[in-house]
């Protein structure tokens, strides 16, 4: 894909994920404080769209969205990170294709195209059908805990930062990123490490009402002792990483 494209387009679809984020934070917050309910990403895009009745802003959400994905692809394509071809890198790579399914799926989402079979039950449920389906659910179900795990490393180390344009931020910008940035990351990676347990719960017990989405983590958060303060940090921490999402519009090295 041309240069000339892919950056702006990386650019809109980090903004229209920050938008995403910074919803499911805000909408769990209102349901740690005993107003409303906790919901996933799909959740956060129709209540986007509620916002306005004309649906120009779910318009330009699954745009931004489609974009985000188109993005995640190049990286996985083209390697725009140098990962390389090694076990390593494919890896990585692969992580960025599946991304991009995921905010590809949410653009269908934003756009009135999505289907409720499309959910992550119903596709557990058809996997535990089969005979490998267990082995497939509890390996994804390792690999999104591995995943949350990153997020920890990734913020404790600050390695997010490698991808930004430091010296293109004043040094107020970049101090407010590091802490959102954390923070954010931290959050991410507790519900990250809460959906990929439920899916291994789920490929142990061949019972596919065992998953949970990130609407579901937070409202097991939400059932916990002081879940109200266990919800509202995380979903503090959820606007945090939508933040971080819109720094990268604008600071983040998009080529090498």
């Amino acid at each position: 894909m041309a240069s000339s494209l892919i950056e702006p387009i990386a650019r809109v679809g980090f903004a229209a994920r920050g938008a995403v984020y910074m919803m499911v934070g805000v909408l769990a917050a209102r349901a740690a404080a005993g107003q409303g309910r906790t919901t996933d990403a799909s959740g956060a895009v129709r209540a986007i769209g509620r916002l306005e009745t004309s649906g120009v802003l779910l318009v330009a959400l699954a745009l931004g969205l489609a974009f985000y994905a188109v993005w995640r692809f190049a990286q996985a394509l083209q390697d725009l990170d140098g990962k390389g071809g090694g076990v390593k890198g494919l890896t990585v790579r692969t992580g960025y294709a599946a991304s991009g399914l995921v905010h590809l799926a949410l653009a269908f989402t934003a756009g009135g195209f999505a289907r409720r079979s499309g959910s992550m039950r119903a596709w557990v449920a058809r996997s535990l059908a089969e005979p490998w389906g267990a082995w497939a659910v509890g390996l994804s179900g390792a690999a999104v805990v591995a995943a949350g795990m990153y997020q920890f490393h990734k913020a404790w180390t600050a390695t997010f930062e490698e991808q930004l344009r430091l010296r293109r931020m004043t040094a107020d910008a970049r101090r407010w990123s590091r802490r959102i940035g954390r923070f954010g990351l931290c959050a991410r990676g507790v519900t990250f490490v809460i959906i990929g347990w439920f899916l291994v719960r789920a490929a142990l017990r061949l019972n596919a009402r065992e998953v949970k989405d990130l609407g579901g983590a937070l409202r097991m958060l939400q059932a916990q002792e002081y879940g109200a303060w266990l919800l509202g940090i995380v979903a503090l921490g959820l606007v945090s990483y939508g933040l971080l999402s819109l720094v990268d519009a604008r600071y983040r090295r998009i080529l090498p």
